[in-house]
């Protein structure tokens, strides 16, 4: 009776312990499939777009304005003697300075796109702040231009997941570079060209400033190299994609 009643008592114990050992997997496979999911998910960071997975030989430069306006006369000719349409992104506070400037931009033919309002540290900013900042600026575009734009650049090239939200619930592209000239450091052209001639490719979205020493006389010797390229010189509306794209971990615009 012993020995059948030892047997019976480890048979049971054994029984115990594979079914412990059971749900202990299971509660790990479980686990991890939670892991993943929120890995997954936190992965799925919002972007600005830098460039744009392209076929064609396009890129966009893009022209800053939040300082002087004292280079816009010849910027402006410069672009119109190359045949040459780009993207100015324009501070509020700059608009209200340099109403005639801005008027004169887009009136050439040119694309406005919101640079904010004031220029602030966009980061610190809550999501309600941050889109004001967009609209009081788009507010001032609008009544220059008597049109509203969906293009946003965030100062500094700042920006976190509010940031991001705030623009694309209100049905902007924010759009940032995958090429800086520097030009705003004060270097000559011979140096701008330098740091972009060995990278620059179809898709690549060019950063540049008015009211720097150099942007100006730079100019046209950029514009005539990056053509010698074999690249079409665009506005950012004639480079992105407006629907079905994704936009990857590198801030690459991909279409779908």
């Amino acid at each position: 009776m012993f020995i059948i009643f030892h047997k019976q008592k480890i048979y049971t114990y054994f029984i115990s312990l594979i079914t412990v050992i059971l749900l202990f997997c299971m509660a790990g496979t479980l686990t991890n499939g939670k892991e993943t999911i929120e890995t997954s998910s936190t992965n799925e960071r919002l972007l600005p777009i830098y460039n744009v997975k392209t076929n064609d030989k396009k890129v966009a430069l893009t022209m800053n304005c939040a300082w002087n306006a004292d280079d816009v006369d010849v910027i402006l000719k410069i672009l119109e003697e190359n045949n040459i349409r780009i993207t100015f992104f324009m501070v509020g506070d700059w608009i209200d300075k340099y109403p005639e400037a801005t008027k004169k931009i887009y009136n050439a033919g040119h694309e406005i796109g919101t640079h904010s309002n004031t220029h602030p540290h966009v980061k610190n900013l809550s999501y309600e702040e941050n889109i004001k900042e967009i609209e009081e600026s788009n507010d001032k575009i609008e009544k220059i231009t008597g049109s509203r734009t969906n293009l946003y650049r965030t100062p500094y090239g700042e920006y976190n997941e509010t940031v991001i939200k705030a623009a694309q619930d209100k049905g902007y592209y924010t759009i940032q570079w995958s090429l800086d000239t520097l030009d705003y450091t004060g270097i000559n052209g011979d140096k701008m060209w330098n740091r972009i001639k060995d990278k620059i490719s179809p898709g690549d979205i060019i950063l540049m400033h008015n009211g720097t020493e150099h942007t100006a006389d730079s100019l046209d010797m950029l514009l005539k190299n990056i053509q010698k390229k074999g690249l079409q010189i665009v506005k950012i509306s004639e480079l992105i994609y407006k629907d079905n794209y994704t936009i990857d971990v590198n801030g690459t615009q991909n279409q779908n």
